[in-house]
C-alpha cells in the first residue's frame, strides 16, 4: 500500500472576496487567466480538463486546450466523431476545469456544449500548421488501430497527396462552444478554509453570486 496521507501543503498565496470581484464570471476568468500568465506559473495555461458522460454511462475526463473565451463562453476544437464528440452529441452537459497550482487556484465550469458555426472552425483550422491539419485527417480519433506504423504510413500518404496544396478542414473536425451555466472559482487558503465563489446564471441572464463553504 502506498500511503499518501502525509502529502500536505498550506495554501496562503491569495484570497477571493466578494468585495473585489466583477458581476460576471467571464471578467473574473479573464483576470485570473492573465494573472497566471504574467506570473509564469503554467506551461500551458489554456490546458483544461473536460468531463463528459460517455455512451457507456461512465463519466470521462481528459485534457484539451482552450482556444478562445468571450462573453458567450469557452471554445475548444476536436474530432466530432471522437469518444468525447459522441458523448456530447448524446448529452451536451459538460464540465470544464482549470487547475493553476502556482497560484493555488481552480476554476470549475458547468455548461452546455454546442458546435461552433462552420466559419469559426474553418478559420481556426486554416491557422494551424500543416502538420496539425494532416494530423486531424490521419486520426479516426478514439478508434482502435493495429499499431503506430498504421498512423505513420497514413500520414506519409497524406503528405504526398497534399504536397503544394491547401489542406481543407474535414467535416468531422471542428469547434465546440461551452455556454457556462455555473462557474466556481476556488482560491486556496490557510487551514483548508478555502475561498469558493460560485456564479449561477439566472433566467434574465444575470449572474447570482454565492459563497460556498470550503
Amino acid at each position: 500500500m502506498n500511503d499518501l496521507s502525509n502529502y500536505r501543503k498550506n495554501y496562503d498565496k491569495n484570497e477571493l472576496l466578494e468585495t473585489t470581484i466583477p458581476e460576471d464570471p467571464i471578467n473574473l476568468f479573464n483576470k485570473w487567466f492573465f494573472e497566471i500568465e504574467a506570473f509564469g506559473g503554467a506551461d500551458e495555461i489554456n490546458a483544461m480538463t473536460i468531463s463528459t458522460i460517455g455512451l457507456d454511462g461512465f463519466p470521462k475526463s481528459r485534457v484539451v486546450l482552450l482556444k478562445k473565451f468571450y462573453e458567450e463562453g469557452f471554445i475548444f476544437y476536436t474530432n466530432y466523431d471522437s469518444e468525447k464528440g459522441k458523448a456530447i452529441a448524446t448529452n451536451p452537459k459538460v464540465c470544464l476545469s482549470f487547475f493553476w497550482q502556482a497560484m493555488e487556484r481552480q476554476v470549475i465550469i458547468k455548461g452546455i456544449a454546442e458546435k461552433t458555426i462552420p466559419i469559426i472552425s474553418d478559420n481556426y483550422f486554416a491557422s494551424r500548421p500543416n502538420g496539425s491539419k494532416l494530423g486531424a485527417l490521419v486520426s479516426n480519433q478514439s478508434e482502435v488501430i493495429p499499431n503506430r506504423d498504421f498512423l505513420e504510413k497514413k500520414l506519409l500518404n497524406l503528405e504526398s497527396s497534399f504536397e503544394g496544396k491547401e489542406i481543407p478542414r474535414p467535416d468531422f473536425w471542428g469547434g465546440y462552444l461551452v455556454r457556462p451555466q455555473n462557474v466556481e472559482f476556488w482560491q486556496g487558503r490557510p487551514n483548508r478554509l478555502h475561498d469558493r465563489i460560485r456564479y449561477k446564471i439566472q433566467e434574465d441572464y444575470s449572474w447570482k453570486i454565492e459563497r460556498l463553504s470550503p
